[in-house]
């Protein structure tokens, strides 16, 4: 039976097959029995490439991180997690930066006047932190989720966005499609000038529009 590690676009568990292209982490998730028994711990939400330097990490073991898995980039954005600064550095210095580049201030030249203005980590957890979640309990969260409102016209590529049924769906082109956790599924047209509640937090959006270029899953292109 599938353990409950796998992750969904509000950043809720489930007990599902396969693993998706990332792992990540947000603390230890489970108790002694290995069961899982809360949604996350601290506010250091990553994703990890799924192997690295040789490195082992039980999926179940109390007091040490608890591994999750995420389908792609735009499920681990929109469930409010960040590149991981050490197993995928590029990714995650292009997400800083383009962060940084999309905060009220930066300046019309952007990444040209980052300089010591870049964010760090600590700053970019706090931040995702702030657009997550609302206060609350439990080990499945979607209910305390903070969603915003934008145009789908206005929405980089690589955004989900809710449909009609609260379904995520992925923006790619003129594309709207369904999120399962085998892939990306039941693409529809892309209403612009429709108003969508929007999953993805508003810095992670930022960050798509400045540069960040996510890992998509190749159902993504079908």
């Amino acid at each position: 039976m599938p353990r409950r590690n796998r992750v969904d676009p509000w950043g809720d568990l489930h007990a599902a097959g396969g693993r998706g292209l990332f792992t990540g982490n947000r603390g230890c998730l489970v108790n002694d029995a290995g069961d899982v028994v809360r949604h996350h711990r601290g506010n250091l939400w990553i994703t990890c490439v799924t192997e690295c330097r040789d490195w082992k990490s039980p999926l179940a073991a109390p007091n040490r991180w608890t591994p999750i898995f995420f389908l792609d980039d735009a499920v681990a954005l929109a469930a409010g997690h960040r590149p991981c600064g050490l197993c995928r550095r590029s990714a995650y210095e292009s997400y800083r930066d383009a962060v940084t580049t999309g905060r009220p201030g930066a300046g019309r030249r952007g990444a040209d006047r980052l300089g010591a203005g870049r964010l760090g980590a600590s700053e970019l957890n706090r931040l995702l932190g702030a657009e997550r979640l609302n206060r609350g309990r439990g080990i499945d969260r979607a209910a305390h989720r903070k969603l915003w409102t934008a145009d789908c016209a206005d929405l980089p590529d690589g955004s989900v966005v809710l449909d009609g049924q609260d379904a995520p769906r992925l923006l790619v082109d003129d594309r709207a499609m369904r999120f399962t956790f085998g892939g990306w599924v039941d693409p529809r047209r892309r209403v612009r000038g429709e108003q969508v509640r929007v999953l993805t937090p508003p810095s992670s959006a930022a960050a798509l529009v400045h540069g960040f270029r996510p890992e998509l899953h190749a159902s993504a292109a079908v």
